[in-house]
């Protein structure tokens, strides 16, 4: 567990330097993969399934809904 709460706090750290100068949809895709990557290895350490699995699964899953998200508000932006 201990290792897991060290790995987030890299991963924040690391997500929130390198958005710098990406796009809107970049950034939503980027921390919906990583949120889904860090839940998802929460869940199948808890569920006793593999925690490898559960973040790859929950990276691919949150990068896809973050991508939507971030189109939406591209396109709510481009229409002001």
């Amino acid at each position: 567990m201990k290792q897991i709460a060290i790995i987030f706090i890299v991963l924040i750290f690391l997500f929130t330097a390198g958005c710098y100068g990406m796009s809107r949809t970049q950034q939503t895709t980027l921390s919906g993969a990583g949120l889904g990557a860090v839940g998802g290895a929460v869940v199948g350490a808890f569920a006793g399934g593999s925690p490898a699995v559960g973040a790859v699964v929950g990276a691919g899953i949150g990068g896809i809904t973050g991508y939507f998200v971030g189109e939406q508000g591209e396109h709510h932006y481009r229409r002001r």
